[in-house]
């Protein structure tokens, strides 16, 4: 609706209304001290074109990945991407479409979201998948809800390494359902699951854990399959959708389900959203699992058509046999990361994680040998993010490197006390040779 301003006249009608004399009148019972904030001096009138340039002005002071090299992690990642990405995801068709959960969605929507599925099955190596969820966070909190409708219990053991935040949203969709999340023990930068056995008991729902874990380094998980299984438990996985090009799958640890942050796929950071949360599991449980699934069928004449099924929301199904009360599926980045998946193929995309891998490694050897610098968790395995030990806070190093044209590492202080003066650094296949050399020249002036 475009905004037409008052008349005098006008505003005087409606204050008469109301019984007061003037607009101060009706605000009189909020304090004057508070009406003074909200008084806004504004700019003489602008033309267009003057108001384009002070607007870029602006915007040319923020520092962004274009700008800074960044070696930012922690679950959001300056991957490269493809130009295509954006223009096909900027046409009409896709970009103003309505949410794709209602039956009469189009060919074109749906068969999108069906490559989608076929693609996210292909990288994860289980069944089935939905198309799809908010981001990762929010997949592994639906992961744990649909373990609890699966095997009727009501306890989680979490890995402490899980992403703190993606802890912090499974934590909060937890207590509202009164279901329990405990910690299993950790060791060196891994979740330790020396004695994973004895603690999975009649109530243990699931196991849940990340792999590479918030620190970057690669959890140990073979065998644990069979282990959770054998007391009627079910895995659930969160990983890194660029690593499933070199390390072992979920399907091929024996997960159950597995979720991931899909932003690593073609979407760009911008600050924090929109993402895409994946999701994917096994065939059996494919009644189980929350949002919408689009499958390829015939029609009377043998056309091959696509169409929504198993649609387990509340509006579609009776309440309290819905799985979930998902109503939009982050569409168009889904239909980012297929886009971004086609033109990477299996051979990019393994190219793209072999160069994270390469980089992070490069630079983490670099820093090993620096005065000052330690690498608290020599030896443990990792795939693009590592941790250092600082000698100096690590918010005095992000504001040196900041002014150096670099975005640096996480302050991983801002997690737990322990972890103070600890640097979480990612490095992408976006990072040149130079770029990390330059970084590692800053860092060694500390």
């Amino acid at each position: 609706m475009h905004f037409i301003p008052n008349t005098s006249e006008t505003e005087r009608e409606i204050l008469a209304t109301l019984g007061v004399d003037s607009f101060n009148d009706l605000i009189a019972n909020i304090p004057e001290r508070y009406r003074k904030l909200c008084s806004i001096d504004l700019p003489p009138v602008l033309s267009e074109i003057e108001i384009a340039r002070a607007a870029g002005a602006l915007a040319a002071k923020n520092a962004n990945s274009d700008t800074q090299a960044s070696f930012l992690g922690g679950g959001s990642y300056d991957h490269f991407i493809p130009a295509a990405v954006d223009f096909l995801i900027s046409r009409s068709e896709f970009y103003t479409a309505y949410t794709p959960y209602q039956p009469e969605v189009s060919q074109g929507t749906l068969q999108a979201i069906y490559e989608y599925q076929s693609q996210i099955c292909h990288l994860t190596d289980l069944d089935v998948a939905n198309a799809s969820l908010y981001d990762g966070a929010t997949a592994l909190a639906e992961a744990a809800i649909m373990a609890n409708a699966i095997t009727n219990r009501n306890k989680f053991l979490v890995s402490p390494l899980i992403n703190p935040l993606a802890r912090q949203v499974l934590g909060t969709y937890l207590k509202a359902r009164n279901l329990e999340m405990v910690d299993l023990p950790e060791k060196n930068g891994r979740t330790d699951f020396a004695d994973l056995s004895e603690k999975i008991d009649e109530q243990t729902a699931a196991v849940l854990v990340q792999s590479p874990n918030f620190l970057g380094i690669i959890e140990d998980l073979n065998g644990i399959a069979e282990t959770v299984h054998a007391k009627n438990a079910l895995l659930a996985i969160s990983v890194d959708p660029i690593s499933l090009a070199i390390l072992k799958t979920p399907g091929e640890l024996g997960a159950d389900v597995a979720v991931a942050e899909g932003q690593p796929l073609g979407i760009h950071q911008t600050f924090g959203g929109p993402y895409l949360g994946i999701f994917t599991a096994r065939r059996q449980f494919i009644r189980n699992i929350p949002g919408r699934i689009v499958g390829q069928t015939v029609d009377v004449d043998g056309k091959r058509g696509y169409v929504l099924v198993l649609q387990t929301r509340e509006q579609h199904i009776r309440r309290e046999k819905a799985t979930s009360n998902i109503c939009t599926n982050e569409g168009l980045m889904a239909l980012a990361a297929t886009i971004y998946l086609a033109l990477m193929g299996k051979t990019g995309l393994r190219k793209v994680a072999e160069l994270c891998l390469n980089n992070s490694h490069y630079l983490a050897q670099k820093i090993a040998g620096l005065p000052g610098y330690s690498l608290p968790f020599a030896g443990q395995p990792f795939f693009k993010e590592f941790v250092i030990k600082t000698p100096r806070p690590v918010r005095e190093i992000a504001q040196a490197t900041l002014t150096e044209g670099f975005l640096s590492g996480v302050d991983l202080g801002h997690y737990r006390p322990e972890w103070e003066n600890l640097m979480l650094i990612a490095v992408t296949e976006k990072r040149s040779q130079q770029e990390i050399d330059a970084f590692f020249k800053i860092l060694a002036k500390f």
